[in-house]
């Protein structure tokens, strides 16, 4: 990996929108259930947006978390705490929804693909168009008080379940309504006796996060009216779920770095060790752009699996992609996407299936001790690229016939 940073010590309502809301079942991210002498190890990945398709970026990313967890909870306690509901409320979403009503007004999307949506969606950051807070009101509160999701974004995470589903990843809840365990002024409440919390809203200014004491600089959270941003909409979610872990492994792009440093010296305060992981964004033909340019055309989950599928079964799918987007690109930024590599990847993936067995292999007691040696120092999560580069090595062979279904398809 890019590299595992070291733990830090201690330390307005309104009319629902045009498509009525619709309450979805909860799925609380309460931890997993606790077995007496298992650490307790909590992941957050960066979570997703479901505003366009699942990128090359999207895809390496989730890979590596997937591996992590399945990997880790082998060894521990694991909770993988995903939730789309809690950035619901972030301008990228809520903005782009408001956008859909505004300019297409009721429109059926349930057949719509992710890149059909995706193209709405680089129109909407191409209009540079701002939205006014007041039509947002009504939007976030059906949010917040009702489970609503878009039904441009509930077709994307209907699209992305199956994706997860094809490329065997687990899927923590893409479709569940998932709120955060604290309101905005909860999360403020609390750090504000820890010295981290800046909140001007009394005079007309918005809210920091102040961490400045450690050398970070402030970093506004929300506005003077309340409106939370992607980090603010982190501490609600993270905040009251730290503290029953012993370990929490942060997972984001190189890009988010300072965000993240933030992120963790926070969460550090509440008293788990908190190690962060980047994982480096994937280039396309040498350069590193957002999704909203619509560089995924071409390049989307979904158009992959269907190049990839017409040719190769499932468990090949599943293994030469975590051989290409782990042990190949690495935890680095520095290659960019080649789809014969990947190819090349899945048809190695075969010959591995073929040679040990296939997924039909039980797993067995020989699968612990190795991957408590794939840990990173000082670390219960299981280090994703040292995992999958071990599946290539011959002088110390992985055990792949318990290895391969249990984590790997």
């Amino acid at each position: 990996m890019t590299g595992t940073a070291e733990p830090i010590p201690l330390l307005d309502g309104g009319p629902a929108p045009s498509h009525a809301p619709t309450a979805l079942p909860g799925v609380p991210g309460a931890p997993a259930a606790h077995r007496p002498g298992r650490p307790r190890v909590l992941l957050a990945p960066v979570t997703v947006t479901p505003c366009k398709p699942l990128t090359p970026s999207h895809l390496k990313g989730l890979l590596w978390v997937d591996v992590m967890y399945r990997a880790t909870a082998r060894l521990a306690d694991v909770t993988y705490r995903y939730s789309p509901t809690t950035y619901h409320p972030t301008d990228q979403t809520l903005g782009f929804w408001e956008y859909l009503d505004h300019t297409l007004g009721d429109t059926d999307y349930s057949r719509l693909t992710e890149e059909e949506i995706g193209e709405l969606y680089v129109g909407y950051r191409a209009a540079g168009r701002p939205t006014p807070v007041s039509a947002l009101g009504p939007y976030l509160d059906a949010i917040e008080h009702h489970g609503w999701v878009h039904p441009a974004g509930a077709r994307v995470l209907e699209l992305w379940s199956a994706q997860y589903a094809r490329l065997g990843m687990h899927d923590p809840g893409l479709v569940e309504h998932q709120p955060p365990g604290m309101a905005l002024d909860e999360v403020l409440d609390r750090l504000g006796p820890l010295g981290l919390c800046l909140d001007m809203r009394e005079y007309g200014g918005p809210v920091y996060l102040d961490a400045t004491r450690y050398g970070l600089p402030l970093r506004q959270i929300a506005t003077a009216r309340g409106r939370p941003n992607y980090l603010a909409c982190a501490l609600r979610e993270l905040i009251p779920l730290v503290p029953g872990y012993d370990e929490v492994v942060l997972l984001h792009d190189p890009e988010l770095g300072p965000d993240y440093q933030l992120l963790q010296r926070v969460l550090s305060a509440l008293g788990p060790v908190v190690r962060r992981v980047p994982v480096g964004r994937v280039p396309i033909d040498g350069r590193i752009r957002s999704a909203r340019h619509g560089d995924w055309r071409g390049h989307s989950a979904g158009a992959l699996l269907e190049a990839l599928g017409a040719d190769h079964d499932d468990a090949a799918l599943r293994l030469g992609a975590r051989l290409y987007f782990i042990a190949t690109l690495g935890p680095g930024d520095q290659q960019s996407f080649r789809p014969d590599l990947l190819r090349q990847c899945v048809l190695r993936a075969e010959r591995m299936l073929s040679a040990h067995g296939g997924p039909a292999d039980p797993p067995g007691g020989g699968l612990t001790g190795f991957l408590e040696r794939q840990r990173a120092p000082h670390a219960h999560a299981v280090d994703p690229y040292r995992l999958t580069s071990g599946l290539l090595a011959r002088r110390r062979p992985a055990p792949l016939h318990e290895l391969l279904p249990a984590v790997f398809l």
